[in-house]
């Protein structure tokens, strides 16, 4: 019988720890069919190099909060206008601290809407 009580405590605890954990945490935005595709075409072409959490350095920098910081980089240039040319023309904006190892054939390489679909989905990385 105490044995029963311990794995009963120690089961109540568990998830009395779970739930306060799931309290705290902000829930992920939703994302549309357009970003999700974005999503899915980041994962495949620069999740190897950029992190999208908060102070991870893969290769490149993390792309955590880039929605905020790029419509602040670059005077008269939008968050969107940022992203896209820093995909596209990645010498033009190089993060301090960072050497010049990301690729510059994306313009060949994604489609328009593939393009379109990884600035809709870091637009949420706010």
């Amino acid at each position: 019988m105490a044995r029963q009580r311990s794995f009963l405590f120690c089961v109540i605890f568990a998830l009395a720890l779970l739930s306060a954990c799931s309290a705290s945490a902000t829930p992920a935005p939703t994302l549309t069919a357009f970003e999700q595709l974005g999503q899915s075409v980041f994962n495949l072409r620069c999740a190897q190099c950029h992190a999208v959490v908060p102070d991870t350095v893969i290769i490149g920098p993390s792309l955590a909060g880039i929605a905020t910081r790029a419509g602040s980089r670059v005077p008269g240039m939008d968050a969107e206008e940022y992203i896209e040319t820093s995909i596209l023309f990645p010498k033009e904006f190089l993060v301090p601290e960072f050497t010049d190892t990301m690729p510059t054939n994306f313009g060949k390489e994604l489609t328009s809407e593939e393009l379109q679909g990884i600035v809709a989905f870091l637009m949420t990385m706010k």
